[in-house]
């Protein structure tokens, strides 16, 4: 939001929240009405495929926000080397409300318009008009239109909305004040205009204006420089003809300079040209890929969580994951994204922050949990997750975290397997075990005098029900065979405190993988779900309290933190990712892998003293 909003600030149908695309049915179902009831002679193929350009827009926006986000994941030709916040995606998750009201400007004009019905596919004089009325007048009246927006009046009611994303993504290009847009929309109007006056529009060179603008738009605040320097030395008058992406980042960084759209001449006529602007582009040009320190492997998890990704819907990323109905119009795109990680054969970064003197990243296997399961599946995401780990090494990586199913037991021993084929490794493996068992230890509330164990027994299991029994409080399971199991690892003078119980009376349950519905049906009335599994057990139970898998909030200094990981609230990281980082910053040189468990209060202790602080579970 503008610091001083302005009348027409808001678009005008934000009533609708994520309803608004109802605004677009009529006009696209009059336009496919008329297709198909409309003779081949009496068709006006321009008016029926408004809609289907529509579509193709959002999809280009789309691809250039993956596109960024994996460039400036990578951090190599990275522009400007800062962070984006949770607030920058929701100012700007109203990104596509200017490619609605073009929709509607259009549908307009082919109704208003005479000249606009029935439009040719091409007609070349018609895109040479297009070329020339935009050099010369549309670039000339955007930049001192621009510089008006600058002005201190115009720049606190509208213009300072789109400036406040310093550090700029794709979308940043098209996210101003409804009267910006207006303002935006009639300035590009005119070669189109002229072009239906004159009587030599046609579809293409329409389509083809719109599709350039959206380009240089979202090549101007991608933040990665991709303009190769060769270019301008094979045809140096090119420097005035088209911008670079590290020309506008210097715009939104020093405010008074570069203010032309995409052709910089105007910035050389009238001396508003940054001094800085050929060194920042040299040296954006020579930036190469980031080295981290840690990296944290996770994977993918359902088919719609790569929606979810970072890389894929900003909006949804920013949010935990749930599964949303509306993704299943998808079906397409997402059983394409299947059968592509089925055949992509090896992880991409897909997050890059930066804490204290640390770099991070998180890379993905490019695998989901049904993956995971099947036994014929594990030699070979074995050797995705080898090789990620070896890639690491060969980087300099200092610690690097196994995440979800990438640590399990029967896949590779909790890590186990790596560390003893690959004794030379210099990166260090951690599990997290110790700091997800402290996290649901320091869950259950001081005074509990019992407890109940459910699920799956694993290595968290084990060390909680150890814990537990050690410090006095009693661990209830209901199965002989886990009870047996569990009592052959505890100390002789601890076994008292595990006991074998079927009440299911306990109010607090602590859960793992393999909780059956039914049993939660058995809990007491405000029981509360504590898991230690990686997954989050179906909640079903309307009366009792969920917590969440281990995790921790992150310090407000975590750097570049803006999309949610998997199902955990905003800046909620899952104890095992963080235990990565403790570990490196605590420079502890020993792997956490196997059957090893590291020191449970060190490790709790020491992410205290780095700023991660314990969730507080919401009251019922």
């Amino acid at each position: 939001m503008a610091s001083k909003p302005g009348i027409l600030t808001e678009w005008p149908w934000k009533p609708l929240g994520s309803f608004k695309y109802v605004i677009m049915a009529p006009w696209g179902d009059h336009g496919t009405y008329q297709f198909i009831a409309k003779g081949p002679g009496e068709r006006d193929f321009g008016y029926f495929l408004i809609l289907p350009f529509l579509l193709v827009r959002m999809l280009h926006n789309q691809i250039w926000i993956s596109l960024s986000r994996h460039r400036t994941a990578k951090g190599n030709n990275q522009i400007v080397d800062r962070g984006i916040e949770f607030q920058q995606v929701d100012r700007e998750s109203n990104w596509d409300d200017q490619i609605l009201l073009t929709g509607i400007l259009f549908y307009i004009g082919q109704l208003t318009i005479p000249q606009a019905s029935h439009l040719p596919l091409w007609k070349t004089d018609g895109l040479i008009i297009t070329v020339l009325i935009h050099a010369l007048v549309v670039e000339f009246l955007y930049y001192w239109l621009h510089r008006a927006l600058h002005h201190h009046f115009l720049y606190s009611r509208y213009h300072s909305h789109h400036h406040s994303s310093i550090v700029t993504e794709p979308i940043s290009s098209i996210v101003h004040p409804f009267a910006e847009h207006i303002a935006y929309a009639l300035l590009f109007a005119i070669p189109i205009y002229t072009m239906l006056i004159t009587e030599t529009a046609s579809i293409a060179s329409i389509a083809g204006y719109t599709t350039y603008i959206d380009f240089m738009n979202n090549m101007g605040h991608c933040n990665f420089e991709l303009i190769p320097n060769r270019l301008f030395t094979i045809f140096p008058p090119l420097k005035y003809l088209m911008y670079t992406p590290s020309f506008h980042s210097l715009h939104h960084t020093k405010f008074r300079t570069n203010y032309s759209l995409f052709m910089p001449f105007y910035d050389y006529i009238y001396e508003t040209m940054d001094e800085s602007t050929n060194a920042t582009y040299e040296t954006s040009l020579r930036k190469e890929e980031d080295s981290p320190d840690v990296v944290h492997l996770t994977h993918l998890t359902t088919p719609e969580s790569i929606y979810h990704l970072r890389l894929g819907f900003a909006s949804l990323a920013s949010r935990p994951y749930s599964r949303m109905w509306c993704l299943w119009i998808m079906w397409p795109l997402t059983l394409a994204s299947v059968v592509w990680t089925w055949t992509y054969g090896q992880s991409f970064v897909l997050e890059r922050n930066a804490f204290k003197k640390l770099k991070l990243q998180s890379w993905v296997i490019p695998r989901y949990n049904v993956q995971y399961l099947l036994h014929w599946r594990m030699e070979a995401i074995n050797d995705l997750i080898e090789e990620a780990i070896l890639d690491a090494n060969q980087r300099g990586v200092k610690v690097l975290t196994l995440g979800l199913l990438n640590q399990g037991e029967e896949l590779n021993g909790h890590g186990e397997f790596f560390i003893q084929k690959h004794r030379d490794l210099r990166t260090k493996l951690v599990d997290g075990s110790s700091l997800a068992t402290a996290v649901v230890l320091h869950s259950i509330a001081k005074g509990t005098s019992q407890v109940l164990l459910r699920g799956n027994l694993n290595k968290l299991a084990y060390a909680i029900a150890h814990a537990l029994c050690a410090r006095g409080i009693q661990v209830n399971v209901a199965s002989r065979d886990e009870y047996e199991k569990l009592k052959r690892t505890l100390n002789e003078k601890y076994q008292g405190n595990l006991i074998l119980s079927r009440t299911f009376s306990q109010k607090i349950w602590l859960v793992g993988d393999g909780l059956a519905e039914e049993e939660q049906k058995k809990a007491p009335k405000g029981t509360l779900f504590i898991p230690f599994s990686q997954f989050p057990p179906k909640q079903i139970r309307k009366d009792c309290l969920y917590h969440t898998t281990p995790a921790m909030i992150a310090p407000q200094s975590f750097n570049n933190l803006h999309s949610c990981e998997n199902w955990l609230p905003r800046r909620v990281m899952s104890a095992w990712r963080v235990a990565g980082i403790v570990h490196a910053l605590e420079g502890w040189n020993v792997n956490e892998c196997g059957s090893t468990i590291f020191d449970i209060e060190k490790a709790w202790e020491a992410s205290l003293q780095h700023g991660f602080r314990p969730l507080v579970l919401p009251a019922m």
